[in-house]
C-alpha cells in the first residue's frame, strides 16, 4: 500500500476490512494499491479530473477488493488506460482504476492462435507478444497506446472493407461485476452480456480478461498517392476502397487534394518508410507554430495547409511515398500534438455527398450546396480530415452499441482540430455543430470516445435499437451504480 493512502484505506472501509482483504491461501492481506493527489488528464490535455483515489491493482483479488470496497462505501469506479479518448469519458472525482500493472499473457492456445490476456495490456505490448509467436493482429487503428480493454470498450476500428472493428478479434471476455463476481462471456456463454460488453463504455463492470484471436504475422507493402479531391470522389464508387486490403484517405479541403494510402500483404523484404517532414523536429515545431499563429489570424489557415501539404507530400498528382513494414508499424501513424477529434460513422455510399457538402460549406457555400444552416464565416479548419472504412455486415450478431451499419459498409469521417501549444482553435464549437448537423442528416453516429457536442439521449435512442436493452442490463448488473459514470448519466442513461 502507498504510505500516503494508508489512512484513506481505513477511512473508506469498515470493521470488515480484515475479512475482505484476507487471503487464506497465501495467508496474507490483499494489497490495496492506492495513491492520493493524482491529477488525471486526457492525452490531449482537453479534460482534467482529480480522483479521490487512484488505484493500480496487480491481481484479480486486488480488483475484487477495490470493487467490493467501492460498492460498500458508495463510491463510483472509472477505469482508465492511456487517456487517448479525447472526451471526459474517463474523468471522475471518485475512484479511478488503472490496469497497467495487470497486463500479462495468462494462457496460450497455439493451434487456434489465441491468447488469453489480462485486459490492461496495451496494444503495442500485445503486438510484441504476438510477434514472438509469429502472429499478428488482423487489423489496427492509428495508434497502439490504448489498452486492449479500452480499445474494445469504445469500439476502435481501422480502415479496410475486409475487416470490421477491433472487437471482432475478441472472442471471449471476463467481466468483474459490481457484486465482485467474475463472469465469462462469449458467443457460446452469456451471449447477451458478451454483445453488451464488447462496447461497454466502462458501464457494466471492469473487463479483467479477454481472449484474442490472432492471425499469422504479415508484412504490408504500402504506397500513398496525391490525388485531386474531385478525382478521388470520382473513384469512390469504382475501386477506391477495394484496390487493396487496407485503404484510408486524408482529405485537405483548402488544397483541393487528398492523399490515398493503400496497403496489401506481401512477401517482399522490409523497406523503411521515406523521411517525413512532420517527424523531423524542425518540421513538427514549424507546423505547430504555424497553427498557433493561425489561431490569432484564422484566414492564414488555408495558406498553412497548402504549405504543410507541399512540405510533407509535394504537390503534383502521383505516388509520394512507399515502404514495406511489419503490419503494426505500417497501420499506425504519428498523431502529432494535442487535438480535438470528432468522428462520425455514416453509410459508405453517402461519403461523396458528405465531402462535397462540407467542402462547399468550408469554402463559403456561394451556391448554397451544403444545406448546413450555420454560417461558416470566420471558420478555418485543420487538415487532414481523415476518411476511413469498415465492413461488419458479415458478423452474425454485432455489439449492441456498435456504430457501424448493418446494411452495408461504414464510412468514418474524422474532423480533427489541433490545439497548438494547447491553445484551442477559434470557433471550434460552431464548426463541430455544423459538422454534426451534416452527419445527422446523413444518418450518422458519433464515435463514443471522441468530442461529439450535440448528440442527445433521445437521438442515441433512435441510433441504437439495443440501447434500452443495454441500459436495462447495466442496471441489473449494477443496481448500486458503482459503474454509473457522469458521462453515462449525461449521454445515455435514463433519468
Amino acid at each position: 500500500m502507498d504510505p500516503q493512502a494508508y489512512s484513506e484505506f481505513y477511512k473508506y472501509t469498515s470493521d470488515q476490512i480484515s475479512a475482505l482483504s484476507w487471503n487464506p491461501i497465501t495467508q496474507t492481506h490483499t494489497p490495496f494499491r492506492a495513491s492520493l493527489n493524482h491529477r488525471h488528464h486526457t492525452w490531449a490535455k482537453t479534460h482534467f479530473s482529480h480522483p479521490e483515489l487512484y488505484l493500480r491493482p496487480q491481481s484479480l483479488p486486488e480488483i475484487k477488493l477495490i470493487v467490493t470496497l467501492a460498492r460498500q462505501n458508495g463510491k463510483k469506479i472509472i477505469v482508465v488506460g492511456s487517456g487517448h479518448s479525447p472526451s471526459d469519458l474517463t474523468c471522475t472525482s471518485s475512484w479511478m482504476v488503472n490496469l497497467d500493472d495487470f497486463s500479462s499473457v495468462v494462457a496460450e492456445r497455439k493451434d487456434e492462435m489465441q491468447l488469453e490476456l489480462e485486459a490492461g495490456i496495451r496494444l503495442h505490448q500485445l503486438a510484441d507478444e504476438l510477434e514472438k509467436r509469429g502472429w499478428a493482429m488482423p487489423n489496427l487503428g492509428s495508434i497502439t497506446a490504448q489498452s486492449v480493454a479500452g480499445a474494445i470498450a469504445t469500439n476502435t476500428h481501422g480502415s479496410s472493407l475486409r475487416h470490421g472493428t477491433l472487437a471482432q478479434a475478441i472472442i471471449g471476455i471476463t467481466l468483474m461485476l459490481a457484486s465482485g463476481e467474475s463472469v465469462k462471456c462469449s458467443t457460446m456463454e452469456n451471449k447477451d452480456l458478451y454483445h453488451a460488453a464488447l462496447v461497454s463504455l466502462g458501464g457494466l463492470g471492469i473487463i479483467t480478461h479477454v481472449t484474442f484471436q490472432a492471425v499469422p504475422a504479415y508484412n504490408l507493402k504500402w504506397h500513398q498517392d496525391i490525388i485531386k479531391t474531385p478525382n478521388m470522389l470520382e473513384a469512390w464508387n469504382k475501386d477506391l476502397w477495394t484496390r487493396e486490403e487496407f485503404v484510408r484517405v486524408w482529405w485537405f479541403p483548402y488544397s483541393g487534394r487528398s492523399i490515398i494510402w493503400q496497403a496489401d500483404k506481401t512477401e517482399d523484404p522490409l523497406r523503411e518508410r521515406p523521411p517525413s517532414w512532420y517527424a523531423a523536429t524542425l518540421g513538427r515545431f514549424s507546423y505547430e507554430f504555424l497553427l498557433y499563429l493561425a489561431t490569432w489570424v484564422p484566414p492564414f489557415m488555408p495558406i498553412v495547409e497548402r504549405y504543410v501539404f507541399y512540405m510533407q507530400y509535394g504537390w503534383g498528382e502521383g505516388e509520394t511515398g512507399n515502404a514495406v513494414q511489419k503490419s503494426y508499424e505500417a497501420l499506425t501513424m504519428d498523431c502529432l500534438f494535442s487535438q480535438f477529434v470528432n468522428e462520425w460513422a455514416i453509410p459508405l455510399e453517402k461519403g461523396p455527398e458528405a465531402i462535397t457538402r462540407l467542402q462547399a460549406w468550408l469554402t463559403g457555400d456561394a451556391e448554397n450546396i451544403s444545406g448546413i444552416p450555420f454560417s461558416s464565416r470566420g471558420i478555418f479548419v485543420h487538415a487532414p480530415i481523415e476518411v476511413r472504412v469498415s465492413d461488419t455486415t458479415l458478423q452474425p450478431e454485432k455489439p449492441w452499441l456498435d456504430q457501424s451499419y448493418h446494411s452495408g459498409p461504414t464510412l468514418y469521417l474524422n474532423a480533427t482540430l489541433y490545439r497548438p501549444f494547447h491553445r484551442n482553435p477559434p470557433e471550434w464549437e460552431r464548426y463541430y455543430e455544423a459538422f454534426e448537423y451534416l452527419m445527422k442528416e446523413l444518418g450518422g453516429k458519433p464515435h463514443w470516445a471522441k468530442n461529439f457536442t450535440t448528440a442527445t439521449k433521445e437521438e442515441f435512442g433512435q441510433m441504437y435499437p439495443k440501447l434500452g436493452d443495454w441500459c436495462k442490463l447495466r442496471e441489473e448488473l449494477d443496481p448500486q451504480g458503482v459503474f454509473r459514470s457522469g458521462w453515462l448519466e449525461r449521454n445515455l442513461l435514463p433519468e
